[in-house]
């Protein structure tokens, strides 16, 4: 069984990669290993309220891209998500992490769920191409640090080289 983290909120993030790396061996799938991912870390990182994929795809409303909903562990979520909007726009769009403490005081938040109050979203980035985003989300407000953002980027990493993306 996979270390859980539910009595701290400082996993170790080496360890968990191991673990992934282990649960991804043998598999290359973009939707079954976004599944496991999401499944992975809604169960070893704790107050947590969802974890989950946004990949980009053609827009249904205008030339380019947005973000539509992919695999994730939570409450019902948004579907689609234009570029340059909301936490997960702003992250693909200017391509870094973005880790903020407070959801509420972000300009043009997009509330899925109005019991989000802290949010980390990382750029999927292959070849400097964004191919989509990981989003995580706490109620609690300013529950990710610096130490989370530099493990949860180690993590999609891990992801990311396990899984074939195109």
């Amino acid at each position: 069984m996979f270390a859980s983290s539910a009595a701290s909120l400082a996993p170790d993030y080496p360890l968990l990669a191991r673990q992934l790396a282990s649960l991804f061996e043998g598999e290359r799938d973009l939707g079954a290993n976004a599944a496991q991912f999401s499944a992975f870390i809604n169960d070893n990182i704790a107050d947590l309220n969802w974890a989950g994929f946004y990949f980009l795809r053609p827009s249904r409303k205008h030339d380019g891209q947005e973000l539509l909903l992919g695999p994730f562990q939570g409450k019902v979520a948004c579907y689609r998500i234009p570029i340059g909007r909301g936490v997960c726009g702003t992250a693909i769009a200017e391509r870094r992490t973005m880790l903020v403490p407070d959801v509420h005081a972000f300009a043009g938040h997009i509330a899925c769920d109005s019991a989000s109050n802290a949010e980390v979203v990382i750029p999927l980035m292959q070849d400097g191409v964004p191919l989509g985003v990981f989003d995580i989300d706490s109620p609690t407000l300013n529950r990710f640090s610096a130490a989370d953002q530099a493990g949860l980027e180690l993590l999609v990493a891990t992801f990311m080289a396990a899984t074939d993306l195109a």
